[in-house]
């Protein structure tokens, strides 16, 4: 990300841009910083947009051989190709001979490093990565974003806003502004407000109903589950999370086990920091013998599923309603 505002701040501009990675927000803000530099607001005849897996290679190809009209730059945008993955031969034997004044940026999801497309555009121009972005750097951009609006919080429901919303920074932006709408007459947003306007995540609300398990809460876990079937989540796509949920609380409980650091066990277990705390007091309301039994029963009852001995929504409710009972 530096160098692309190093790039943006200088003028020197490289021919190709590769910005790839799960994190949406931040591709398309930096997309649009190249594209705001590099053209007038009002040139339509010197952009031109390509999308999806039926693009033809040799029509891009044949239009950043075209000169710019009027202008410096001519820019050809090209979003979830697929070509860093399937391969597309035609254009990485041309990336290392684009005309200096067309600009070509992709913006994908996924990319194999191995691939010709990959090496050919990284070595012709710039890769950047934007990943799921840390806790620290979430909580400044939160914080920047409220002084703006001069408004207050504190960490205690910074964090309840996180746990929430996740660290995908398009769904913090999209229930910030939400947020900000909600408390427009306040200086300092509370829990209550947080509560009343956010949205839990499908992730969030697995973690509760994992939580009703251990607490052999079995209505409120069924409860909980009937509701992601009401939102249309499909059944094995829950037993999948709550697989996932169990697999993190048994790394957990052995991490803490060996004297990790929370900072550590977020970063092997693949959640936010903040995430630690709450996941270590869940996963105390279980036995490791417990743990690791859900977690082959989990397996045994997504392959009935996947097999046919059994329907996909009956093998979650049995798997909430043997764990959500007495401890074994």
């Amino acid at each position: 990300m530096k160098t692309i505002d190093e790039h943006i701040r200088t003028g020197q501009f490289k021919n190709i841009y590769l910005l790839y990675g799960q994190e949406n927000y931040l591709k398309q803000q930096y997309k649009n910083k190249l594209k705001q530099a590099l053209l007038a607001p009002d040139d339509t005849m010197n952009t031109a947009s390509f999308e999806g897996s039926k693009i033809n290679p040799l029509a891009v190809i044949d239009l950043a051989e075209t000169m710019p009209f009027l202008a410096e730059h001519r820019l050809i945008l090209i979003d979830d190709s697929g070509f860093f993955k399937s391969g597309c031969d035609p254009l990485a034997s041309y990336l290392p001979n684009v005309p200096d004044t067309t600009i070509l940026i992709f913006t994908e999801n996924e990319v194999d490093k191995r691939s010709k497309m990959y090496k050919a555009a990284s070595k012709a121009g710039h890769a950047a990565e934007f990943g799921e972005q840390k806790e620290p750097l979430l909580t400044r951009w939160i914080l920047s974003r409220l002084k703006k609006e001069n408004k207050k919080i504190t960490q205690s429901v910074l964090t309840l806003f996180l746990t929430k919303t996740g660290t995908d920074m398009c769904n913090i932006d999209k229930e910030l502004e939400k947020l900000l709408c909600y408390t427009l007459e306040k200086e300092v947003i509370e829990a209550a407000d947080v509560e009343a306007i956010c949205t839990e995540q499908v992730s969030n609300q697995i973690f509760e109903m994992v939580n009703a398990i251990g607490k052999r809460e079995q209505k409120r876990a069924l409860s909980l589950y009937y509701d992601l079937l009401a939102l249309k989540e499909a059944p094995m796509r829950i037993l999948y999370l709550i697989n996932r949920q169990f697999r993190i609380l048994l790394d957990l409980t052995s991490m803490q086990k060996a004297g990790l650091d929370a900072k550590t066990m977020a970063s092997k277990s693949g959640i936010p920091p903040f995430a630690v705390k709450r996941s270590l007091e869940q996963a105390s309301r279980f036995s490791q013998k417990e743990l690791v039994q859900a977690l082959e029963d989990g397996a045994a009852l997504e392959t009935d599923s996947k097999s046919g001995r059994m329907i996909d929504q009956m093998a979650v409710e049995m798997l909430i309603v043997r764990y959500a009972g007495k401890p074994l």
